[in-house]
Parts: structure tokens; C-alpha cells; sequence
């Protein structure tokens, strides 16, 4: 005697690779590019090594997919902050407080997604997502300089230097367990000191 099994209804579910690519940046935001695998990501998303290349070509790849995710939907509003209607300090200042604020892990989400994906990003031993990474900060970088040099050309290298290292340090400090008080309070310590620097 034969049974015949009735096939499942319906279509099957597709791959989402849009919804991949935010499972992959919640990874990647909590362990950092090196310590993510590519069976991690599967295993994540439930999906086999061949459909993983075929949609992102390699891990480096779907890292490049999330850093442009970021950029959409987690980084800091640069343009909304550096508004050319401001003071200068009074702009950088609020960005510093902004990315400690970005930085600093949300205990109701994931304590360990903490700092800067970018950021963090520049300093992963995989050559081509640590490039990937610096274009991103390079281009945020370059926003802040031109922010500054449109009033203040003379210190628009000084200071974007001291703006960028501050955020890089917020964002290290903020992934090895500073809380938002403590980066919060740095952030606004150079505030004061950007006030200071730039003249009035």
C-alpha cells in the first residue's frame, strides 16, 4: 500500500536579502567584522553557503551591503547637525555629543552592540572591508573639514583632526564598556575645548 504525501501549499519562503542584511549588521554591530563568520551568518539567516555568495559575493561584500544600511539607518545626521546656519563649535560640539550618544550601547537592544560600525570597521583585518570601511569614514571626515573651512580655513585641518580622533576614541571606549555618562562627558569636555580653539 502507497501513501501519497500532499505537497505543502503555498509558495516557499524566499530569501529576504534586505532582511539579511540588517540580521548581518546586528552581527556585525555586536562582534565586530573578524569575529563574524561566514557559517555565523547563515546559521543566522538559515540559508546555505551558495546562496550566501550568490547573493553577496563574499563576506567583504555583504559588509559593504550593511556599512550602506548604516549610513540609511544608524549613522549620525551630519548634514542635519553641520548646518552652515550655526556656529561652527557650537555644530561640532553637538556632534561629539550626538556620537556618544550613537556609540553607546543600548542595554535594551544588545549591551554589546556598542561604537561606531565604521569606525570599528577601519580597523578589521580583512583589506577589503577595512577599505570599504575607511571610504565611509573618509567621506564623513571630508564633511566635517568642509563644515569647518567655510568659516575657519585656518583650523579646518587642526580640528577636524581633534573631531575625528575624539569620535574614534568615543567609539573605542564605548565598545570596551564605557557607559553613556562617561562618553558623554568626555564628548562634551571637547566641546569646551572646540569653543576655546576656534576664534571668536
Amino acid at each position: 500500500m502507497t501513501t501519497n504525501n500532499p505537497r505543502p501549499r503555498g509558495r516557499p519562503r524566499r530569501f529576504d536579502p534586505d532582511g539579511a542584511v540588517a540580521t548581518a549588521q546586528a552581527l556585525f554591530h555586536a562582534r565586530g567584522y573578524d569575529a563574524v563568520s561566514v557559517a555565523d551568518v547563515t546559521n543566522a539567516l538559515g540559508i546555505n553557503s551558495p546562496s550566501f555568495y550568490a547573493a553577496f559575493g563574499s563576506k567583504a561584500g555583504l559588509y559593504s551591503r550593511v556599512l550602506d544600511r548604516w549610513s540609511e539607518t544608524g549613522a549620525i545626521p551630519l548634514g542635519d547637525i553641520l548646518r552652515p546656519d550655526r556656529p561652527v563649535a557650537e555644530a561640532l560640539a553637538e556632534l561629539l555629543e550626538q556620537a556618544a550618544r550613537h556609540y553607546a550601547a543600548d542595554p535594551a537592544i544588545d549591551p554589546a552592540a556598542a561604537g561606531c560600525m565604521v569606525l570599528e570597521g577601519t580597523r578589521c583585518a580583512d583589506p577589503d572591508a577595512r577599505d570599504t570601511a575607511l571610504g565611509f569614514s573618509r567621506a564623513a571626515e571630508a564633511v566635517i573639514r568642509t563644515c569647518i573651512a567655510a568659516r575657519h580655513p585656518d583650523e579646518a585641518d587642526r580640528l577636524t583632526d581633534f573631531v575625528t580622533t575624539t569620535m574614534t576614541g568615543l567609539s573605542a571606549r564605548a565598545r570596551s564598556g564605557h557607559g553613556l555618562d562617561q562618553l558623554l562627558a568626555t564628548a562634551r569636555l571637547a566641546g569646551m575645548a572646540i569653543g576655546q580653539a576656534l576664534p571668536g
